[in-house]
């Protein structure tokens, strides 16, 4: 091979070798695969989440679910009447996510500045139901005998997204109920109903299928009046918002989705 022959074989090895050199350095694969899962930073830290007393049996197996997805993270439960844990979070509890069993009441916080006003995402729906013991011993079999005086009857307070439910269905039929009591949610209504201090209540479908053998539910075409939707937001002040918001995306995902509308939950 003639010496100029070799220098140009000479220098071409090089410019690939640089070249070469330059595309590795610059590949995504040469650094960090984003899109593989070794790569993705795993969730740690712990959450509250304050939620809606109808989400008590869903939550709770949602909780336990996303914590097994995600080794790193906790989440503690807080179940109450909506508007009750409106006012907790207002007054400074630590709330990392609220979940309300109607948009009213989530409104209150975006009003207060303590949720982003695009924050909140509806996740379910859910309706009322008349729910009698199991025995009915007051032969309740329409919403209209829910006025009889000598039914003892237990509804939601107004300012509870049931009691609330309560009083449109009640305005739409045309009927007053008078109640021998107002609970403050409706897990309070539903255990009224099933200890036989009451012969019927307003509960939500989920709940009468959650108490299963211990009471009969009553459908009564008037519910259709008052469809409860269901937000769901990360709180501003959350200290671990990055698993607060994969906690909201796990509930209104599939998995959270499967799990409520089994429990009778509608879609959003």
């Amino acid at each position: 091979m003639s010496q100029p022959t070799k220098l140009v074989t000479a220098l071409l090895a090089v410019a690939l070798a640089v070249t070469l050199s330059a595309c590795a350095a610059a590949s995504p694969a040469a650094t960090a695969d984003r899109s593989s899962p070794a790569a993705v930073d795993e969730l740690e830290g712990s959450i509250t989440v304050y939620a809606a007393a109808s989400l008590t049996a869903t939550f709770t197996e949602l909780a336990e679910e996303f914590e097994a997805q995600n080794p790193g993270t906790a989440v503690a439960l807080t179940f109450s009447g909506s508007s009750d844990l409106v006012t907790q979070i207002t007054e400074g509890a630590p709330a990392d996510v609220f979940a309300s069993a109607d948009e009213k009441n989530m409104a209150k916080l975006i009003d207060a500045e303590l949720v982003d006003a695009g924050a909140p995402v509806a996740f379910a729906t859910n309706t009322l139901e008349i729910v009698v013991p199991s025995n009915n011993p007051a032969g309740v079999t329409s919403f209209a005998d829910l006025a009889d005086p000598a039914v003892k009857t237990v509804i939601c307070a107004p300012q509870v997204p049931c009691g609330a439910a309560a009083v449109t269905v009640e305005e739409a039929a045309g009927i007053d109920i008078a109640p021998v009591s107002e609970e403050s949610s409706v897990t309070d209504v539903l255990g009224k109903v099933t200890s036989g201090e009451a012969d019927a209540g307003l509960v939500y479908v989920t709940d009468v299928i959650t108490a299963g053998d211990a009471v009969e539910g009553i459908e009564f075409a008037g519910a259709s009046e008052a469809v409860n939707t269901y937000p769901i937001a990360v709180v501003k002040e959350s200290a671990a918002a990055d698993v607060a918001s994969a906690f909201v995306a796990f509930v209104t995902g599939s998995v959270g989705q499967g799990v409520l509308q089994a429990a009778g939950f509608g879609a959003p």
